[in-house]
């Protein structure tokens, strides 16, 4: 008869202490930053899990900064005393995006009012239909189109509501766009050169660039963000290819070698906004909203739009000035109203935004 000769507290293979270690559950770590201020999107799973983290995002936001992967909305007491919200009105939120503004409506237009919203954004747009759900709003509460702005009277037929009695658009960015690199509107870090806010649809910036001409790069970008040095900057860009965010921001600077640093990094903010804007034909879009707003709106109807970019306050102010004259409008706002002095030191990304708004006669 063999004699067993393993040595007491032997854990080799076969003995209970191994074939323990291979039964139990495997414990995983909890995931931790790498470094006590993460820099890479990636890494940010507690702003990115606001609902799990509610401490990390509190300080997060009284740093003046927003979360990665939320949104601030803005100026939300001039919008609600703006649209007068109340139990019983039927709103559209026609950039949904995070959803703050809609939830701040939602609860005003409780009970019997209902939401729907706009977004063309296929990423974003089911994450905040599920958000909204989760806080209580069912579907004869809220209801959500994937559409650009500019299908608004569509999803209303769709929805059979021939008029509504507040509209809200909010032309920004949204922060959840802006901080996710894989969208390619981010400047803070490496992403490829996208700026769709649909990407199932239509061209990217990189596309963009590589078949333009010098002449109608130029005219985009003084078109759509003001640039002073459109003719310099378009020599360097048109018909190159630029697969990443950083290479174009680093041509952008390039191009611009008498400029200082300061004023070369303003450059490389206007051209990706003209890009993005050209990407999206945002003021084509705009355009198109503003001519069937008085048609979908009740009597009395309100409506207030937050632009970001000159260009787009000028379309607005125009339309409801020739709203009000032509009799669609009994009132308007005579001038723009901004965020607070305390509001854009608490949210930088408030600082340039611009509300009018308008009432239905």
């Amino acid at each position: 008869m063999s004699q067993d000769v393993r040595p007491r507290g032997w854990d080799g293979p076969g003995s209970r202490t191994e074939i323990a270690r291979m039964t139990e559950p495997v414990r995983r770590r909890r995931p931790r930053y790498a470094g006590k201020y993460p820099r890479r999107f990636e890494e940010k799973y507690k702003e990115r899990q606001p609902e799990r983290y509610v401490e990390t995002v509190a300080k997060v936001l009284a740093s003046g900064k927003t979360p990665a992967g939320t949104h601030r909305p803005i100026m939300v007491s001039d919008i609600l005393d703006v649209l007068a919200p109340k139990p019983g009105d039927i709103a559209v939120d026609c950039t949904l995006g995070y959803g703050g503004h809609a939830e701040h409506i939602l609860r005003r237009i409780q009970p019997g009012g209902r939401l729907i919203g706009l977004d063309s954004d296929p990423i974003e747009l089911p994450k905040t239909e599920a958000r909204l759900r989760a806080l209580g709003f069912g579907p004869d509460q809220f209801i959500a189109h994937r559409t650009s702005f500019a299908g608004l009277a569509k999803a209303l037929a769709v929805e059979k509501v021939p008029a509504v009695d507040l509209i809200l658009a909010d032309l920004g960015v949204s922060s959840m766009q802006l901080d996710d690199p894989a969208r390619g509107f981010s400047l803070k870090e490496t992403g490829p050169l996208d700026m769709r806010m649909n990407p199932g649809r239509g061209q990217p910036a990189s596309a963009l660039l590589e078949r333009a001409r010098p002449d109608a790069l130029a005219w985009i970008l003084r078109e759509n963000a003001d640039e002073t040095h459109a003719a310099e900057i378009a020599k360097r860009l048109a018909g190159s290819m630029f697969a990443t965010t950083t290479a174009l921001a680093a041509a952008i600077r390039e191009s611009l070698p008498r400029l200082t640093q300061e004023a070369k990094e303003h450059s490389v903010r206007r051209v990706f906004q003209a890009l993005r804007i050209a990407v999206n034909d945002e003021f084509s879009a705009l355009e198109a909203l503003l001519r069937q707003m008085p048609t979908c709106l009740n009597s009395a109807g309100r409506v207030a739009i937050l632009t970001f970019h000159s260009g787009e306050d000028r379309r607005v102010k125009k339309s409801f000035e020739a709203g009000l004259r032509d009799g669609y409008y009994s009132d308007i706002s005579q001038e723009v109203m901004r965020p607070s002095s305390a509001e854009s030191r608490d949210n930088t990304r408030a600082a340039p935004a611009k509300l009018r708004w308008a009432r239905r006669a």
